[in-house]
């Protein structure tokens, strides 16, 4: 009996070490290293660069991801969004968490180092860094402020990108990662109506908790609000082109209304309803400059090898 129950048992231990890394969160984070990847290698990049920045993002998103739930624990256990987690519901414990936070940091240093350069190495290592204990560990619990600052932990992929294919960052990277860092205020902040009372009960000052929800639902709409320019820039740098920037008004049009009609009509299903559309606007943004990037080197392709 005990050979027959041993793999069911591995493949919970698996499944709870792969919930550790906030796979969705993650898989979005590696999206949104696709696009500059391409752009910065004006259309595919070699082989070794395209699979190592990526590979190298997802450990460092994944790493990241751990040290928050090692370090959010305590609190965890206490919201319902969380409880279930693999730490509080004792799944797992938090030495070996805390291994493999480490383990997945040293794989993403390596991988990115090796195979692409020390800039991008560094940025990746920076941005676990930043999330686990400047974000998780010292904004969290600190200020309302912790997304506006911490933001920045999830944008960092464009800039890994960039780096490993050209050895430095360009300022189309620092915009790609500036549509994540604003894209983060209005997404999570959707989410934190929906949960207040959970981080009131948890003791963590999000926004919502400490500056009520009209004051939220404004800072939505003005996020959003700056947001949107900001997605439509990289169209008249010459950054992306038609594909992109009509993918990206229709979008923007839409979070906009959305953000707008959540002010007027403050309703949880209103907060959910833009909280699970910004998911899709930020996955559909970075797919359409992906697509966008490949029909415009298919199309100069011909012209360039003349």
């Amino acid at each position: 009996m005990s050979v027959a129950l041993a793999p069911s048992g591995a493949r919970r231990a698996a499944l709870a070490y792969l919930e550790l890394t906030k796979p969705r969160i993650t898989l979005l984070v590696g999206i949104t290293a696709i696009p500059a990847l391409l752009l910065a290698a004006g259309g595919m990049p070699q082989a070794r660069v395209l699979w190592a920045a990526l590979a190298g993002t997802l450990l460092a998103s994944g790493s990241a991801a751990c040290f928050n739930m090692y370090f959010d624990r305590d609190i965890d256990a206490r919201m319902e969004r969380t409880r279930r987690r693999p730490l509080p519901s004792g799944r797992l414990s938090p030495a070996n968490a805390l291994a493999f936070g480490f383990a997945l940091a040293a794989l993403s240093w390596g991988t990115l180092l090796v195979f692409t350069n020390l800039l991008a190495a560094a940025i990746g290592l920076a941005s676990i860094f930043y999330y686990a204990v400047i974000y998780t560990v010292w904004l969290k619990r600190r200020t309302p402020q912790n997304i506006v600052i911490g933001g920045a932990a999830g944008a960092s992929a464009p800039l890994i990108a960039w780096a490993a294919v050209t050895g430095q960052v360009g300022v189309p990277a620092v915009l790609l990662a500036g549509i994540v860092f604003l894209w983060t205020l209005p997404h999570f902040w959707a989410l934190a109506l929906v949960r207040r009372d959970d981080y009131a009960r948890a003791g963590i000052p999000m926004l919502p908790v400490t500056h009520g929800e009209a004051e939220t639902r404004r800072q939505i709409l003005l996020y959003t609000l700056v947001l949107v320019p900001v997605t439509l820039a990289l169209v008249p740098l010459g950054v992306a082109g038609w594909i992109y920037g009509l993918s990206a008004a229709l979008l923007g049009v839409g979070f906009i209304l959305g953000a707008w009609r959540l002010k007027r009509t403050p309703t949880p299903s209103r907060a959910i309803r833009l909280f699970g559309f910004s998911i899709l606007c930020l996955f559909a943004l970075y797919v359409m400059l992906t697509i966008d990037a490949i029909a415009r080197h298919a199309a100069l392709a011909p012209h360039l090898g003349r």
